[in-house]
């Protein structure tokens, strides 16, 4: 939804009507994960995406005539080319209508995602009631609004849409018709707006500004950290959401009392100056909760490094944490090359791959 919302809320705004398909499952191959949406505007125009283009036909399809409900794409790798699923595998999409009157809710949803406030969609995709199929629940971690067609379903539905929203998790979840914990018949996608991950860019250098495009392209929150104000400036890292002049671990050390970090946090170390990325490295490689951290340097800097985090106590099991030198072997040169390296990288991570190129592999394409 995040793929589309700011043209789905101007015309949510405007009064219009929006065909709106979801990603709710996939299968082998799928293209797009849970969550990818796709809208088509009352103008017939089309935003988004569920698949890439393999079955956007079909969706713009369902989308225009109102065909509301669960629709499923494509069937095996071997034949999946006839049916439109190209790439192979399965989708399951949940056509719907938005509007004021079919999802009054969605302002505040759109609010919340704006100012970076953990959000969840709960929305009931199948049922043998018809008519409960589209209802549903707007889930924060303190209050709900909307209904699922009984007090039960609604308690059910709310603990676990804030269970999976603690953990910033898109998933579809089953009951029983009334929200049984054991039983089948309500079926149940949960859409989790958590906030953006951050990446956290230390060391404002020519290379930090290659490295904050490319994690903004890659949807972070990127932070720029410096001491130095007369380096550390907004016109020298314009992709960047915040500039921040402080001292790298004490920033750090603020964001995590703040809980501003957890498991997907990226922490970039570009300073290679032992004054300030080894008491910065000190504190990143001590935190409870952190996706990556990666550290800038030559073969030499990198040995010096880990010789200065043993005397301050660092161990094996927390440098074994600290990527460094920093990025996959790429061949890379310019700062921007070095970047897409670094990002390379943090991606790798993520997803379990392992930097080989895909012709040297067999087997599925998606971890």
């Amino acid at each position: 939804m995040q793929d589309v919302m700011d043209q789905v809320l101007a015309a949510w705004r405007a009064g219009e009507s929006v065909g709106v398909g979801t990603v709710v499952r996939t299968f082998r191959s799928a293209p797009r994960p849970p969550g990818a949406s796709m809208a088509v505007l009352a103008d017939g125009r089309v935003v988004g995406s569920v698949s890439g283009g393999c079955v956007e036909g079909a969706v713009y399809e369902a989308a225009q005539n109102g065909e509301a409900g669960l629709h499923r794409y494509g069937v095996s790798d071997d034949d999946a080319f006839a049916v439109g699923l190209t790439c192979g595998g399965i989708l399951d999409v949940f056509v719907e209508t938005v509007s004021r009157s079919t999802f009054p809710e969605f302002g505040a949803v759109a609010s919340a995602i704006a100012e970076h406030r953990p959000v969840a969609v709960a929305t009931v995709i199948e049922h043998p009631d018809a008519a409960r199929v589209g209802s549903r629940l707007v889930v924060d971690p303190v209050a709900a609004s909307g209904t699922l067609g009984s007090p039960r379903a609604n308690a059910a539905v709310i603990d676990d849409a804030r269970g999976l929203l603690e953990a910033g998790r898109t998933d579809v979840l089953h009951y029983g018709p009334d929200g049984q914990r054991r039983g089948e018949g309500m079926t149940v996608f949960v859409n989790s707006f958590a906030p953006r991950a951050r990446m956290i860019v230390f060391g404002a250098i020519d290379f930090a500004s290659a490295v904050a495009r490319q994690g903004a392209l890659l949807g972070y929150r990127v932070t720029v950290c410096d001491a130095r104000p007369v380096f550390t400036t907004t016109e020298r890292f314009p992709t960047a959401d915040e500039v921040v002049v402080e001292w790298p671990h004490r920033y750090l050390e603020r964001l995590q009392a703040e809980g501003e970090i957890d498991e997907r946090t990226v922490i970039c170390v570009l300073t290679h100056d032992p004054k300030f990325d080894v008491p910065l490295l000190e504190v990143a490689l001590r935190l409870p909760r952190v996706g990556y951290v990666g550290a800038m340097g030559s073969r030499r800097t990198h040995d010096d490094r880990v010789a200065r985090l043993r005397e301050v106590g660092i161990g094996d099991d927390e440098l074994a944490r600290l990527s460094s030198p920093i990025g996959l072997d790429l061949g890379a040169r310019t700062p921007e090359e070095t970047a897409v390296s670094i990002a390379a990288e943090i991606v790798a991570r993520r997803w379990g791959g392992n930097g080989r190129p895909l012709g040297e592999r067999e087997g599925r394409i998606h971890h």
